[in-house]
């Protein structure tokens, strides 16, 4: 099998880390295209010694350090919560965002990671936490909860603050969720669905999002009142008994792409 075609299946999966490294679509692909135009010109100089993979973002690392085809990362051609991501992305220095995506997006080990960018393992652990520590710190919020069962509120509001948020009330009855979010505007909300009251977590959630837009996690022991195939049906849902570690990541992802906490 010639170069190209060992190399052929991995060129898309670069193409996506390079426009995630400089935040730009245009700058991705000229270094990509710059790396291909390298192995061309000197295919006997392409790492033989490692897996194919490796090599080409081994390369492709050499050429992205020693050109300055960009100035630093951009946002053209994204929106949405792409955009979000890149400016996320983009306000973190060059080697701690190189070894968050190429771990977290690219799914290499820190080992290949240390080779691909001339570093230790050890290294490349403190890097990926420098990033996400960073991330966290752009991501701090204010969080509403709304769950009428007292231990499990505890937990909830034990998991928020552990991972650095304000928790601005802890809500029981559809009336204090409302009136709790008008007194102090939460980035966030943790919802059950079925209050002290009786009344709908489900209701107190759109009579807030009636008033301001912010993201909503639910947290319920009945997910099928709201998984009904119907739209909309709600982007974070997470179902009772639940794993501490599932909340975390549930509030890291929704703040992570909230556009009220992106970086300006």
């Amino acid at each position: 099998m010639s170069l190209g075609q060992q190399l052929h299946p991995h060129l898309p999966f670069l193409r996506r880390y390079a426009r995630a490294l400089t935040g730009s679509q245009a700058h991705g692909d000229a270094y990509v295209r710059a790396t291909l135009e390298a192995i061309v010109a000197a295919p006997d100089e392409f790492p033989s010694t490692v897996d194919p993979r490796l090599g080409l973002y081994k390369t492709f690392h050499a050429i992205w350090s020693s050109s300055h085809l960009e100035d630093g990362p951009l946002l053209s051609g994204a929106d949405g919560q792409e955009a979000i991501a890149q400016a996320r992305l983009a306000r973190l220095t060059p080697l701690p965002r190189q070894a968050l995506l190429l771990t977290a997006l690219e799914g290499f080990t820190v080992d290949d990671v240390g080779y691909l960018i001339g570093l230790d393992s050890d290294d490349v652990e403190e890097l990926v936490k420098e990033a996400l520590s960073e991330i966290e710190a752009q991501t701090r919020a204010k969080v509403l909860i709304i769950e009428d069962e007292p231990i499990i509120a505890m937990d909830i509001e034990t998991i928020v603050r552990d991972l650095g948020h304000e928790v601005t009330a802890i809500a029981v009855t559809r009336e204090d969720a409302v009136r709790e979010a008008m007194a102090e505007r939460p980035g966030l909300v943790l919802a059950d669905i079925q209050l002290a009251d009786d009344s709908s977590g489900i209701d107190a959630v759109k009579d807030i999002l009636a008033e301001f837009s912010v993201p909503v996690i639910f947290i319920t022991a009945f997910p099928e009142r709201l998984l009904t195939g119907e739209r909309p049906e709600p982007t974070f849902l997470i179902t009772k008994p639940f794993q501490r570690s599932t909340v975390k990541a549930a509030i890291s992802q929704a703040l992570f792409f909230d556009e009220a906490t992106a970086p300006v």
